[in-house]
Order: structure tokens, then sequence, then C-alpha cells
């Protein structure tokens, strides 16, 4: 049982550890794989964090007179959260995830141009069959239960 959790610890450490403690390094991992995905990632959770500091900034501006807390709070926020987006997508555990991704995402064979109309085509008209029958079945519905109130 000891080797079990001996070689789990072995493992996590030669995977990279913890979260809080990668937050201290300033290396990139494997810099050459997964570089799109990655950036995308990255990308995305800042552009989260960015929308969170501005209306956390929205909210503060109308609240508070002091100008540094209305600026500071959300600048610090941002700063940090902006530092973190970048270390989770170099995070050994996650970065691996994310190249195995984009791997994977090579291998997907995408369809011709022609192939997405037609089947953008087949879904919008199933869609609307099915929403014009729905609304069909509750205009039926709803008389059929106003006669039976009407009646009672």
């Amino acid at each position: 049982m000891s080797r079990d959790i001996a070689g789990s610890n072995a493992n996590s450490t030669a995977s990279g550890g913890s979260l809080l403690s990668e937050l201290f390094h300033t290396s990139v991992f494997k810099p050459n794989q997964g570089r799109v995905v990655r950036q995308l990632t990255a990308l995305s959770i800042w552009v989260i964090v960015a929308l969170g500091c501005w209306s956390l900034y929205s909210t503060l501006n109308g609240s508070f007179s002091s100008n540094l807390l209305v600026v500071g709070a959300p600048g610090a926020i941002l700063l940090i959260g902006f530092w973190i987006g970048f270390r989770l997508v170099n995070w050994p555990m996650f970065a691996d995830f994310l190249i195995a991704v984009e791997a994977e995402m090579k291998k997907v064979s995408w369809p011709a141009r022609d192939e997405v109309k037609r089947a953008s085509i087949v879904v919008i008209l199933t869609i609307v069959i099915l929403a014009v029958s729905l609304f069909l079945f509750d205009i039926f519905w709803q008389a059929f239960f106003n006669m039976l109130w009407a009646t009672a």
C-alpha cells in the first residue's frame, strides 16, 4: 500500500505537481506542442477574466467614491487572472490534455462546404417543422381544454 502512495506521489511530481506550485514558475511547458489550442484556451480565459473585471469595475464605480478601490481591485484581479490563465495552460497536466486535443483535432476529417450546407438546411427545416407542429399541438390542446372548462 505504501508503494502505491509513493508511486502516485512520484507520478504527480513528474507530471508537474499541483497548480498552486505551478503558479510560481515562469517556464513554458512543451512550448512547441499544442500551441494553437493552448493560445486559444489562454485567450478564452483572459476574455472571461477581463469581462468579469469590467463588470466588477462597473459595479464598484457606482457604489464607491474611492478611485483606488474602484480601479485598483479590478486591476489587481485582472493581472492575477491573466497570470493564472497563462500558468494554467502551462500546467503539465492541463497542457498535456490540450496537446492531446490538438493532436486529435488534426485527425478529424472535416466535411466539405457543400456537405455542411446540405446538413444545415436539413437541420433548419427539421427545427421549423417541429416548431410548427408543436405550435399546432399547443393550439389544439388549448382549444380542447378551454372547451372542457367552458362546459364544466
